[in-house]
């Protein structure tokens, strides 16, 4: 069952806004065994959308449309799918009765134009908006589905959860996708790929494995397509036992979940805590960390060491180690693992000092040297890495350095 994603408008086009809503739907609709042919994101213009829905329904079972659905007049997608379909915009009375309560719900007069929003193509399958005035449409003509939604991400999510995808279900014999995830750290894709080439040249027709790299850190993802999901699930964790032997230390997680909640979820299983002293990073451990509810029962916090006198006197490095070694030294960034861990009483540590860039560098420092440090009561680990010359990328990397040496003491302990 294949399908497509079209959305629609200019502000996506000229990137003042990201299309997120492709990413989301993708990702829901592969859950229940539909596979996305091809997303594409078109302008306002009436001529762009017909050429785009028809070039679709040549490709692709069910056709997605988000956007254009709104009050103003560059919102052209119902007229544009009246004219696709040959049809007449009517009026249907449950989303014109679903507007009004929205307007009196909150006290508002209702104007023409949004009256206007209840009109639909006459040959579509209204669906309310609970939680927006623009009806999503449901068509089903010569044996294709196309299903237009407003673009407002809140109002086509809920849309598509309580609506779409169980009408999906109930209307068509979908195939059964399982996936599995092995999350891997400190391997690039193709020393993986070499590794496990054997294994890979294994896998039958209907399990496809895909690589996908992400700044340190490689997930491995199984795919296996079937309409048995018993026996699938059987021989995918045969092929992913397989991996993850192959692979040892370097796989962190059989799930696909960021790495952060990876140590998170390990080491609240385990009633542990943690801290961190930031330098180069300037709390970007500490964004990955909370960004995840319930951090705040592993994380107790970081300290933004930036400058040396707050490595002195926040987190206790001694003044003489920086003055004979530097801030971005092994002795240093050991001395901030372990003061971290002292001052705020945690199980764990982390300790990040280094050279982001662009500048800053010298000829024995380069930008990208990084020194990452990792502590518990009765043990210090250090490691000195070398990145590059880009910034974000160098904080992005001292960050999964810092999460690998962590579970890898972790799992020591």
């Amino acid at each position: 069952m294949l399908a497509e994603i079209i959305t629609i408008g200019d502000e996506i086009l000229i990137g003042q806004i990201v299309d997120t809503n492709s990413a989301w739907m993708a990702q829901k609709l592969n859950q229940q065994g539909i596979r996305i042919k091809q997303i594409s994101s078109v302008s306002d213009d009436q001529q762009h959308i017909l050429n785009a829905l028809a070039e679709a329904a040549s490709r692709a079972d069910i056709i997605f449309i988000t956007g254009g659905l709104g009050p103003t007049k560059d919102d052209i997608t119902k007229q544009t799918l009246a004219k696709y379909f040959n049809v007449k915009l009517v009026i249907n009375d449950d989303a014109l009765n679903n507007v009004l309560n929205i307007f009196k719900r909150y006290n508002r007069p209702m104007l023409d134009v949004n009256r206007k929003q209840a009109e639909v193509p006459e040959n579509c399958e209204v669906i309310l908006n609970n939680n927006g005035t623009a009806p999503g449409m449901w068509f089903n003509v010569d044996g294709k589905i196309y299903v237009s939604m407003p673009g407002v991400p809140f109002e086509m999510m809920y849309m598509m959860e309580d609506t779409v995808i169980p009408k999906l279900k109930t209307v068509l014999k979908l195939p059964v996708i399982i996936h599995k995830t092995i999350l891997t750290v400190g391997e690039g894709e193709s020393y993986l790929a070499e590794r496990i080439a054997d294994i890979e040249n294994d896998l039958p027709p209907n399990i496809k494995l895909a690589y996908l790299p992400k700044m340190g850190q490689v997930r491995l993802r199984l795919s296996a397509y079937s309409d048995g999901s018993e026996l699938l699930q059987g021989k995918l964790d045969q092929f992913a036992a397989r991996i993850v032997e192959r692979v040892g230390q370097n796989v962190v997680a059989q799930e696909d979940i960021p790495l952060e909640k990876v140590v998170l979820n390990y080491m609240q299983e385990r009633g542990l805590t943690l801290s961190a002293a930031e330098s180069c990073t300037g709390g970007y451990i500490a964004h990955l960390l909370t960004q995840h509810p319930g951090s705040s029962a592993v994380f107790w916090g970081s300290a933004v060491t930036y400058d040396n006198s707050i490595k002195e006197n926040i987190i206790g490095v001694k003044h003489q180690t920086l003055k004979d070694f530097g801030a971005v030294s092994e002795q240093t960034a050991r001395e901030m693992a372990e003061g971290v861990l002292h001052r705020f009483k945690t199980s764990y540590s982390i300790a990040v000092t280094g050279i982001a860039g662009p500048d800053g560098g010298s000829e024995d420092k380069p930008v990208g040297t990084v020194w990452v440090a990792v502590a518990n009561t009765t043990k210090t680990v250090s490691k000195k890495f070398t990145f590059g010359n880009k910034r974000m990328q160098n904080i992005e990397r001292s960050a999964v350095a810092a999460f690998f040496m962590l579970i890898t003491l972790l799992k020591e302990s």
